[in-house]
């Protein structure tokens, strides 16, 4: 390619590649197809590129064929320098096909998973479709089939019901799609835990990875209201580990939701510290201890969540074992997990654990090295919130002594 010249209007303004399915906007610019869907739906730009004027309609695309035809005579021209020839796009789906398959799923049971199926093809040719699909209501059938089906995943509704999960999430919703789902399809949210609850593994990922966009976009009185089965078959999911891309989504969802006080009460009563603690304990890549460090953060905010941390045998060693092992913000977790111990439930016990497992040694070391001035500060105040009960201690180094308060 290197050693023909490439007529510039063949070019995608966008990515400067040869375009493949030209497209021209109400602008009248002429773009690839893929680049400028990804500009518009996946990065939420809501003008055109090159002129930057505001998209009236961003569903309007305008195949160029004539451009279209240039470009394949071009390549064929120079098919001796190894240029393949692109192809003839595939028609595109139009509105009226979806809502006829959508009316036929919702009319005829009998032939659901067929139409079903035939959705799913469609979503995957291309990023215009599914948005044309989103405004065909193919969500609001696909929520309806899922809250419809009671015994997940057992015959033929629970065959329907993950095809339904699946192209749900193959869809990526729009933020107004999200909405949909929590405000207009009633216990939709209680749908996904049943899934949580009874599904096989696949539905299970499909639901964790459902709800993380629909939390991130929720109101609050959403989030407050959550029911407590939703926290208890998060924290299977997070013990389970049988998707890594659900794992994370599940610690993404509990971050999100926990600084509410009664998720807080909800998610311990859940058995989730000793969860979090465990997977502390295990090799995990850095935004997971982030994560994790976060979560008992928020979870030692509250007297119950201190109470399970200090009732595990390793709470408090590997909290403090994480301190500088892990990044700024871990260390600077880490340490508010520990200044939440030190005020609210420092008995002598728990005192003397801190001094035995490392806890002192390692704020006194956290003085020494590069962490962020409040972390430091931090430590200090937990370092002379009992200062009388460890001044002494032999596992204070020598040439820390004069850093302790």
């Amino acid at each position: 390619m290197a050693e023909i010249d490439v007529p510039p209007y063949f070019l995608c303004p966008i990515s400067l590649e040869i375009m493949r399915d030209p497209v021209t906007l109400s602008t009248g610019i002429t773009y690839d197809r893929e680049n400028i869907e990804k500009w518009v739906f996946f990065d939420k730009n809501g003008t055109c590129p090159v002129t930057k004027q505001v998209l009236l309609d961003t569903g309007i695309l305008i195949p160029n064929h004539t451009l279209r035809r240039l470009i394949q005579a071009w390549c064929t021209l120079n098919a001796s320098y190894g240029i393949e020839r692109i192809p003839t796009p595939k028609q595109l789906v139009e509105k009226a096909e979806i809502m006829k398959l959508v009316n036929d799923a919702t009319m005829n049971p009998r032939s659901l998973t067929t139409s079903l199926r035939k959705l799913r093809l469609i979503a995957l040719e291309s990023d215009r479709n599914k948005r044309c699909m989103e405004t065909a209501g193919v969500i609001e059938l696909l929520a309806s089939v899922i809250k419809k089906d009671k015994s997940i995943p057992m015959m033929e509704d629970g065959i329907a019901s993950n095809e339904a999960l699946s192209i749900l999430y193959n869809l990526q919703p729009s933020k107004a799609g999200l909405k949909t789902l929590l405000t207009q399809n009633g216990d939709f949210v209680e749908s996904l835990v049943r899934v949580l609850c009874h599904g096989n593994y696949q539905s299970r990922a499909y639901a964790i990875l459902l709800l993380k966009p629909m939390f991130e976009v929720a109101d609050p009185c959403h989030l407050v209201s959550l029911k407590p089965e939703l926290f208890v078959q998060i924290v299977r999911v997070l013990s389970d580990q049988f998707s890594n891309q659900a794992f994370k989504a599940a610690l993404q969802i509990l971050v999100e939701i926990c600084p509410w006080e009664h998720n807080k009460t909800k998610a311990v009563e859940a058995d989730a510290v000793s969860v979090l603690i465990d997977l502390l304990l295990d090799t995990l890549d850095r935004r997971s201890n982030e994560m994790i460090l976060t979560l008992l953060d928020h979870l030692c905010g509250c007297a119950n969540g201190r109470a399970e941390l200090l009732k595990h045998g390793a709470g408090i060693a590997i909290v403090s074992k994480k301190i500088l092992r892990v990044s700024q913000l871990g260390s600077e977790r880490a340490i508010k997990v520990l200044s939440s111990i030190s005020k609210f439930s420092a008995t002598p016990s728990v005192l003397q654990e801190m001094l035995q497992v490392g806890v002192v040694a390692k704020l006194c070391l956290v003085l020494e090295v590069g962490c962020t001035m409040k972390t430091k500060e931090r430590a200090i105040e937990i370092l002379k919130l009992h200062s009388k009960v460890w001044k002494n201690s032999p596992c204070i180094p020598s040439n820390l002594r004069s850093s302790f308060p």
